[in-house]
């Protein structure tokens, strides 16, 4: 029998007047910017709310270097072998010696993220590393405040979920499903995205490189131009009208190769992204992750094409199912999508009807928590 930890009393943290200000630790891992960019997220709304928030990377905290080793291991093989992810995940679920053997080292390592954490009130982590490390704390009884997990995609591997995390926060009930059905304590909450103001830039002004005639679309495989961008900018030129404008993150040698390509447009590291979702006419998204949930809260119309293998399959098919973002199967069938959106129905398309992050855990709105 999965042993498990009594659900602390709402809420998770108590804010107080007339004494000091509650202490967060949000634990993220910089295994792309998805988990990074929701750790700046809640730590943003737990300061406004009056706590005294640190962020710390589980690369850095794991120890031997092991870290930045996986980090290494993760990019080599997303880059060079990428369909072998979806066959490392499927070799990390429940059952599997690959299963007992990294969330027993996750937890015999968490030495590090306990002492980081010693003092503080509640610990919030956005990545599966930190779920397990700070699970398997709570059980062990080596950590005596409560963790909360926020799963940042709309699937949830068995990774995500550890029985000695108090709570973990969906971003959708999809996710929330997924979750409970692999024992985890859950709430749908409101995705966090960045709160951005409308840009003055214009259509066709900088920051791109030059002028763009006629509608375009701007293309992402995550920060790290991940997946088969190319493909997906050669299929935009043979069967749409689109001009592609991809986004090819910190991978430098895409941007050479794809700059070569006429009528492909192709950006580095950005910082804009929320602006240029909000100038172009459609978004080709391929992992599901945080850059799609920016992209649904631009309003800009958005369609998954040749998703990455593993999560990114998994994320689409639940965004898909949610009736979030379309997934083209084809060509034919991306032309399709992208000719019956309509650019000028642009609104925010995340859910609107879940509870903030902040209001759940400071016990503002009640939680109807699920196993």
């Amino acid at each position: 029998m999965t042993q498990t930890i009594p659900l602390p009393a709402a809420p998770l943290l108590a804010l107080s007047s007339g004494t000091a200000a509650p202490r967060v630790a949000v634990i993220t891992g910089s295994y792309g910017a998805g988990h990074d960019a929701a750790a700046r997220e809640i730590a943003r709304v737990l300061t406004a709310a009056g706590c005294e928030v640190e962020t710390h990377d589980i690369v850095t905290l794991l120890p031997w270097r092991l870290g930045p080793i996986l980090r290494a291991v993760y990019y080599a093989q997303l880059r060079c072998s990428p369909r072998s992810w979806g066959s490392t995940l499927r070799l990390l679920e429940p059952g599997r010696p690959a299963h007992r053997l990294v969330t027993w080292l996750l937890g015999c390592l968490a030495t590090r993220v306990i002492e980081t954490t010693r003092g503080c009130d509640l610990v919030v982590t956005t990545h599966p590393f930190g779920a397990q490390a700070l699970g398997h704390a709570r059980l062990s009884g080596a950590l005596d405040v409560p963790v909360a997990t926020y799963l940042t995609d709309t699937s949830v591997h068995a990774l995500w979920i550890h029985p000695g995390v108090d709570l973990n926060l969906a971003i959708h009930e999809i996710a929330a499903a997924e979750a409970r059905a692999w024992g985890g304590r859950t709430e749908v909450v409101r995705p966090l995205i960045p709160e951005r103001q409308p840009s003055s830039v214009t259509l066709r002004c900088e920051p791109f490189p030059g002028d763009i005639e006629g509608p375009w679309a701007l293309v992402t495989g995550g920060s790290l131009g991940m997946g088969q961008l190319e493909a997906t900018a050669r299929d935009l030129l043979a069967h749409s009208p689109m001009t592609p404008v991809v986004l090819c993150g910190t991978d430098a040698r895409l941007r050479r190769r794809l700059g070569r390509i006429p009528g492909v447009v192709a950006l580095g590291w950005r910082d804009d992204i929320p602006d240029l979702m909000r100038a172009c006419d459609h978004v080709v998204q391929n992992a599901g992750g945080f850059t799609s949930l920016e992209a649904l809260a631009s309003g800009a119309p958005v369609v998954t094409y040749r998703p990455l293998p593993g999560h990114g399959v998994a994320n689409s098919v639940n965004l898909e199912a949610a009736g979030l973002i379309p997934w083209a199967r084809t060509p034919q069938e991306l032309s399709r999508l992208l000719a019956g959106a309509s650019p000028a129905d642009r609104h925010n398309r995340l859910p609107q009807d879940a509870p903030e992050v902040v209001d759940l855990l400071l016990g503002r709105v009640p939680a109807s928590v699920a196993a």
